[in-house]
């Protein structure tokens, strides 16, 4: 009984290491510690494996283009807008000059869109590695705990 609980506790320890959380595993077929540390490593190698990168579902691309084109058609639109506020004067203005004041103004909020575009899509970025991350990390405990279990060991958080 005292080896058993020597045992338990050094696959305590084992499963641990292996996974990043504790996890007892027990052997249940009167596996030799010899064959526990075999399998064990075994199976770490089976859940590294499966847990194998995969790539975005969604491309992550033109966050920068699709902000500097809201930004320009908000700078050209609030030019206009500032324009009609001052409608006499406004009128009586070149529409060269403003077409101009429209196109400066189109170009100053285009480039704060974009950099608010390239902003989001790099967080955006980020959250997909995440989760991406925490799917890879779910599926090797699993397919560990699963090839534990397959060779005969009771393996419990």
């Amino acid at each position: 009984m005292n080896t058993l609980s020597t045992l338990a506790a050094c696959l305590v320890l084992l499963g641990a290491s292996a996974q990043g959380h504790a996890q007892t595993v027990v052997p249940t077929k009167g596996q030799s510690p010899q064959q526990v540390q075999q399998d064990i490593n075994d199976c770490h190698n089976v859940a590294a494996s499966s847990a194998t990168p995969t790539t975005s579902s969604t491309p992550q691309a033109g966050g920068r283009l699709r902000g500097a084109a809201a930004g320009a058609a908000a700078g050209a639109v609030g030019a206009e807008v500032r324009g009609r506020q001052h409608e006499q004067l406004y009128d009586q203005v070149d529409d060269s000059v403003k077409q101009e004041y429209r196109q400066n103004q189109a170009q100053q909020t285009a480039a704060a869109g974009a950099a608010v575009g390239g902003v989001r899509q790099r967080q955006e970025r980020r959250q997909d590695r995440r989760e991406q991350q925490s799917n890879q990390a779910a599926a090797s405990s699993t397919a560990y705990t699963s090839c534990l279990q397959g060779r005969g060991y009771s393996v419990t958080p």
